[in-house]
Parts: structure tokens; C-alpha cells; sequence
């Protein structure tokens, strides 16, 4: 399988006069309460308009570094809580 190389740059799709450019930024984000920065995080930015797209590939990498699971161990396989609807919309009840 050939590996794609990506485009140095190429037409903003959002205001379709700028030129959109690979670049390293610092990105912001919050979790809960607490505003998470990182740096030299890639993304695209249009030179005009400001327009930016983040890396997929980076996004995800982030999305499981700040979840709160990573690195837990599965739940152990003992008996299955039963959830059942209590009818009044509140949330599901465990037996």
C-alpha cells in the first residue's frame, strides 16, 4: 500500500480566496472546569480568513490521553447489572 503524502497547501474552502498551510499552533480545549493547552499541536489555518482544521489523527491521540479510562483496567466479568426504565425519565436504576 502507498502512503499519500499530504498537500503543502491548498484553496480555503471557507472563504475561497486564502491559501490554507500546515502549521504547529497551540491548542486550547476544556475539560470540565480546567483549560487544557497544547502546544505544538498540527493544524491547518487558512492565511486569510483564519479558518482552521486540526489533525484527525492528532485529535484522536488527545481525545485518549484526556479520557478519564485510559489506562484502566477492564471491569472484571462478574454478574451483569440488570438496568430497567423507572418510567418517569430519570436515569436507569442498577438492581
Amino acid at each position: 500500500m502507498k502512503k499519500t503524502k499530504s498537500p503543502e497547501s491548498y484553496p480555503c474552502r471557507e472563504c475561497q480566496a486564502g491559501i490554507v498551510r500546515s502549521q504547529y499552533i497551540t491548542y486550547f480545549t476544556w475539560l470540565n472546569e480546567e483549560l487544557i493547552t497544547v502546544p505544538n499541536f498540527p493544524a491547518w489555518i487558512c492565511n486569510l480568513c483564519g479558518k482552521r482544521e486540526y489533525d484527525q489523527r492528532a485529535i484522536s491521540w488527545l481525545s485518549t490521553l484526556l479520557n478519564p479510562d485510559t489506562g484502566k483496567s477492564p471491569k472484571s466479568k462478574g454478574k451483569p447489572h440488570s438496568y430497567h426504565r423507572s418510567g418517569d425519565g430519570t436515569l436507569p436504576a442498577v438492581e
